[in-house]
């Protein structure tokens, strides 16, 4: 009888170690998932391909939702926005005039997008007006860091700064 109560218990260690290893499995191959998506941001600066109506109007990647965003509401993806120039070099004369973005761009760090972040708003008769009242500018350095520089257009100031960086060491 003995016996077999030890068994038992070893089984449902043996489950439990299972369910352990299955779950950790699975954060890492999401973690892995979510860097690969990160880093395969559209770099091409003339269009982005998400457009969000959340009330802080932040987007990122296709799904609309980004690593450090809240869930957007309203559009979804593969939604494409035409970029002009004179925003482009509105949204770049304001982030360059932040001194932090200058010591980015002093480090090494050089400007690969501008995307406008577009608001949605809905009148009370169902019209919809849409206005770019923001943009994130990427900068990138090499394969080692990437910057996104929140630019309220609206103010004309750099509102934040997020900065990330990689280390790679690989051993013979």
């Amino acid at each position: 009888m003995d016996l077999e109560k030890w068994e038992v218990i070893d089984l449902e260690r043996k489950t439990k170690i299972l369910l352990i290893s299955a779950v950790l499995a699975m954060a890492v191959l999401s973690g892995v998932a979510a860097l690969a998506y990160a880093n395969s941001v559209n770099s091409d600066t003339n269009t982005m391909t998400t457009v969000t109506s959340n009330d802080n109007g932040y987007f990122f990647g296709g799904h609309g939702r980004g690593m450090f965003e809240p869930r957007p509401y309203g559009f979804g993806c593969g939604t494409s926005v035409t970029v002009s120039q004179e925003f482009k070099d509105n949204v770049l004369n304001i982030a360059k005039n932040d001194t932090d973005v200058q010591n980015l761009i002093n480090d090494g760090y050089n400007i690969t997008a501008v995307r406008p972040i577009i608001n949605a708003t809905v009148e009370a008769d169902g019209t919809v007006a849409l206005k770019a009242t923001s943009a994130v500018v990427i900068l990138e350095k090499d394969t080692t860091g990437r910057a996104f520089v929140w630019v309220n257009i609206e103010e004309a100031k750099v509102t934040r700064i997020v900065i990330m960086t990689r280390t790679v060491i690989e051993k013979p």
